[in-house]
């Protein structure tokens, strides 16, 4: 199979979809890969080190997709690469559609097979490409949080995220018990904060405590229960998902306003909406902005800032899927596996999504192949 590996547009996206050791592996298997002049450059992959593998270095975009029958990226296509895809290509990248009507209408147009990577699962109906950018995420808004209660701005606290002896430490109120959530409580335990963590589930409180022990206070999150952590926290970490769907904003603007000054919100559902509603998405270089006296982080794309490790942790869980839709045929793998045909949003011109075919009003196709024997 031909495989393309897009060089990312969006605004300070530096994570690249395969290393050279992913691409390795596919052409080892004797498949062709694409890829565009610095793609991995801002990962610290050298165009020298992907030929080295045996990939095949282009210099535009065009023509790693005129090139490709599969390809493979990170962040969304923009609305003008996806005008460029030809005809019934396969895309493999996180989609978000469900926030971008246009690209989904051009992907059904131009009848590509879009599989988005926050919405496949494993067979125990995780979302694994999704959870490894989690659990960067997580870690990676602890040590944010804790730069954020410096001295950067007038109003910031300037508390130390760990406290002192004899010297309270801060409070960290996350919002939502999945692979975010226990990373940050995880690491804001180990600098020695206060954690408490909410969420509606209480298997995963337990799975939580399991996890953590008494470092860390789980409450069952309800209206109640969130207003009064809001109230409590030093940093509020947004970490709600709703796999395929906009986040609900369960914390209100009235709640933000009773935050103490200088309090830290880290929106890491701002990729999906935004849990909080005073949130909006920022960037990796303006990352912050103050509104009621509270420092608000909301970058969309925080993995982004450690690309390395990203591309690394990225590259190990979608080769696998990469090299079986490679070596079986786009049906066949589907066929064999079931975790992966739930990524499958479009195909041949029809929204295979149920959740997408609600929110659009349009007909849902569930994926389906028929034997050509």
């Amino acid at each position: 199979m031909r495989i393309g590996i897009l060089k990312e547009t969006h605004f300070e996206e530096k994570r690249v979809a395969l290393t050279p050791a992913g691409v390795q592996s596919l052409v080892d298997q004797g498949h062709q890969v694409f890829i565009e002049k610095d793609a991995g450059l801002q990962s610290r992959f050298t165009n020298e080190e992907y030929e080295k593998v045996g990939a095949k270095l282009v210099y535009s975009a065009d023509e790693v997709i005129n090139r490709s029958e599969f390809i493979v990226k990170v962040a969304p296509f923009s609305d003008d690469e996806a005008q460029k895809l030809n005809p019934e290509q396969i895309v493999f990248s996180f989609l978000h559609l469900f926030m971008r009507k246009k690209l989904l209408d051009i992907f059904l147009e131009k009848k590509i097979t879009s599989i988005g990577f926050e919405l496949v699962e494993d067979e125990k109906s995780n979302l694994p490409i999704l959870s490894a950018m989690s659990e960067i995420a997580g870690q990676m808004a602890i040590q944010i949080a804790a730069r954020y209660l410096e001295n950067n701005f007038d109003i910031s606290r300037g508390v130390l995220l760990g406290g002192m002896a004899g010297v309270a430490p801060a409070a960290v109120v996350i919002l939502g018990a999945g692979t975010v959530g226990i990373n940050a409580a995880r690491a804001a335990i180990g600098l020695g904060a206060q954690v408490v963590i909410l969420d509606k589930s209480i298997e995963k409180l337990r799975k939580t405590e399991d996890l953590l022990g008494k470092h860390v206070t789980t409450v069952v999150m309800n209206p109640y229960t969130i207003e009064r952590g809001v109230k409590f926290a030093d940093v509020l970490i947004g970490a709600v998902l709703i796999k395929g769907e906009k986040t609900p904003h369960i914390v209100t603007e009235a709640m933000v306003k009773t935050m103490k000054p200088g309090a830290v919100i880290i929106d890491v559902s701002i990729d999906q909406g935004g849990c909080i509603e005073t949130s909006r998405p920022t960037t990796i270089s303006n990352p912050t902005y103050i509104l009621h006296d509270v420092i608000h982080y909301c970058v969309p794309n925080i993995p982004a800032i450690v690309s390395r490790t990203a591309s690394y942790g990225l590259n190990n869980i979608i080769i696998d899927y990469i090299l079986e839709i490679a070596e079986l045929g786009l049906e066949n793998a589907l066929k064999e596996n079931p975790g992966l045909a739930q990524g499958v949003c479009t195909n041949s011109g029809s929204c295979t999504n149920e959740t997408l075919s609600e929110i659009y009003n349009l007909e849902y196709r569930k994926i389906h192949f028929f034997s050509k024997n």
